[in-house]
């Protein structure tokens, strides 16, 4: 029964990791770009948008990480 076991699966924690931070950092980045174009409206809620991502990605990812 060697087709049932579990093999290597770090190519699963770099996607979890990939969705857990990556988005946060493309916001961020939008963000920045907005900024320097004076949009500080649009800017800052690609900021918060960025904040609050990551601290769902962190807590949500992180779990199923550490469990």
């Amino acid at each position: 029964m060697n087709f049932l076991e579990i093999g290597n699966l770090d190519g699963l924690i770099v996607i979890i990791v990939a969705i857990m931070i990556g988005p946060p950092i493309l916001f961020f980045i939008v963000g920045m770009i907005l900024l320097s174009k004076s949009k500080k409206t649009a800017a800052k809620i690609f900021f918060i948008l960025a904040a609050l991502y990551l601290l769902i990605g962190l807590g949500i990812c992180g779990a199923l990480i550490n469990s």
